[in-house]
Formats: structure tokens, sequence, C-alpha cells
């Protein structure tokens, strides 16, 4: 299979699920004696399409019309390049980016989706990918008939690609600027600055639930815990729901799906729609006042208590521990 890996990026470097959306795709086309391509679209991308070439070849699309985060210039710059080049594959990595634009895409294309790959195999000259359904409850084995094929990769399920030997052939390509028309536009960016690094990304992420009744106790308990492991903060849907927490940092079946290294889960009961977010984590670290909240059932720690008693003794304690050690 000659397959397409879309690229996501945020205008100066590659984001890491697509490195993992690489190898999967790279293993995919090795099997059938094809190969993997990066398409880069943006606009002013040229350091995004520079490190992409130490991976894999690189097919490049940089027009003004790709400048604003909108789908649908998106999706078409990425049916316009399947249909001319006649890729077999296109996979990206799942994401908020993938969601968006990657069903328009196949739509578009007539082809046939299957969302968030867990793994794959081939058995007699099949493609066979397991998907999660009803909120990740069960696995679902199935195979795509009709072509192209495309697909979104969940980047916690494959390790991220190594780089080459030597720098990968880079091509370019314009497209008419009709191709990026579209109904909608940009008005604006609202968003909050912040230092931390994204959910999907971190290898620490501390998540709040119900337990939390103002953004400002978000902020000083999951957030200060998050910035003395220096790492990420998530939340349920619940606090973002209830304006609490911001919609970038929601972990779940309607949010992001992460699988950092420590995942720790302060006031929040584990309904099933949250664990599909985060269950894959290598380590689950669970604080709540209710001994029968469902997560302390995937949890590998569990405390019972009050986490406004119980989290900020723990942050006094590890920024006590950290003080000793640079001594």
């Amino acid at each position: 299979m000659h397959t397409l890996v879309v690229a996501e990026h945020d205008g100066a470097s590659l984001r890491p699920g697509s490195l993992s959306c690489l190898t999967f795709a790279d293993s995919v086309a090795k099997a059938t004696g094809g190969a993997a391509t990066w398409l880069v679209l943006g606009h002013r991308v040229e350091d995004v399409v520079q490190e992409a070439a130490h991976y894999a070849p690189v097919f490049a699309v940089d027009s003004p019309g790709l400048d604003e985060p909108l789908a649908e210039p998106f999706a078409r710059g990425i049916a316009a390049v399947v249909r001319d080049r006649g890729f077999d594959l296109v996979a990206a990595a799942s994401s908020t980016f993938a969601k968006d634009v990657i069903p328009r895409a196949a739509a578009q294309l007539g082809g046939a989706m299957a969302s968030d790959v867990l793994r794959h195999e081939w058995v007699d000259g099949r493609l066979l990918l397991d998907c999660p359904q009803y909120a990740g409850a069960v696995t679902a084995t199935i195979t795509l008939h009709g072509s192209p094929q495309i697909m979104t990769v969940r980047a916690s399920s494959y390790p991220a690609a190594a780089p080459a030997a030597t720098l990968q052939a880079i091509e370019r390509r314009e497209l008419d600027a009709a191709t990026f028309a579209c109904r909608g536009r940009y008005e604006g960016l609202h968003s909050k600055k912040n230092a931390r690094p994204d959910v999907t990304e971190a290898r620490v992420v501390v998540s709040g639930g119900r337990a939390f009744k103002t953004a400002e106790d978000f902020e000083r308990h999951v957030g200060g815990l998050a910035d003395v492991l220096g790492g990420a903060a998530g939340s349920s849907r619940a606090l973002v729901d209830a304006g609490i927490a911001p919609n970038e940092l929601q972990i779940g079946q309607t949010g992001k799906i992460i699988a950092p290294e420590l995942y720790i889960a302060l006031g929040i009961s584990g309904a099933v729609q949250h664990l599909a977010g985060m269950k894959n984590s290598r380590t689950i670290v669970a604080i709540n006042s209710d001994p029968d909240a469902p997560i302390f059932d995937v949890a590998d720690y569990g405390l019972v208590g009050d986490v406004y008693a119980i989290v900020p003794e723990l942050i006094e304690r590890l920024e006590t521990h950290a003080a000793s050690a640079t001594r």
C-alpha cells in the first residue's frame, strides 16, 4: 500500500502523535511493498517540512489558503493530493485536529474509514484493525472495503518513529486557490497561555473532577500538583461543563485520549466515558473520598480521602523533597 500520513503540527514542529502514526503507516506500507509519505499542509511551514524529511519522504502543500485553522480547506487539500497521487491509505494521529479534518476528507474521497486504531495485523491478505467501541467498553476487529482507506490512529498504541539515516526527498505542490475556498471564515482564537505541556504529550498528567468547586481550587490543587511533578493538568467533562476548567483540558471519550507514564485522578469518580480517555496510562493513581468509586477498579494505587486535605500535603512533601535533592 502507498500510504499518506497527514502531519499534525503547530506551524513550527511536528506533534509527537504524528510520529507514532508514521510508525503505523510505515508498518502497513512495508508489509505490502509500498512506502509511507508525509503530507505537510499549512502556510509558512518550511521548518515542519524540514523536520518531517528526517523521518520519511514529504509531500508539501504551502498555501495562504491554509493559513487559518479551518477544517474544510485542510480536508480539501488532503482529498486533492490523494486523488492526484492515488494513495491507497490515508492515516492521521487520533486528535482533536484529526477528528475535525479527517472525516471531512473521507467524505470527499468516498472511501472507507476507521477511527482510533489501537492495533493492526495482516490475515490472509486483509488488514485487520482493532478499534474501541461503546466508550472503550469493547474492542471491535474490523476490515475496510473501499478505496482509499482512511483511518485515525491512537498515538499511545504505537511508538514514535525513529529518524531515517539520511534526509528524505521533499516534493512541493501548489494547488489552485479555489481548492481551499469554503463557506466558513476564521474569526479569531481565544485561548489562555499555558506553560504546562499538552495532556496528549506529557509524561505525567494530573486531572481533577467534581470534587473541585471553583476554578481557583482547580488551579491550586490540580495545577499545583501538576507543576511540582513537571506534568500537565487535565479535567473531567463535569468541570468543563461547569466552566471550571477549559475545554482543551478535557480527557475522555468526548475529549482527549491519553496514555502517560503516570496519571493522577483527583476527585474523579471514574465514569466509563472518562476511563475511555486514560485507562491505557502506564500507572494510575486515584484519590477520592468515595471508597466505592469506579476509578479504584483501574487504579494501580488508591487513596481514600478528601483531596482538599491530601493534595496540599502531597505538594508540600514533594516540594520539600525536591529542595533537599538540589542541596
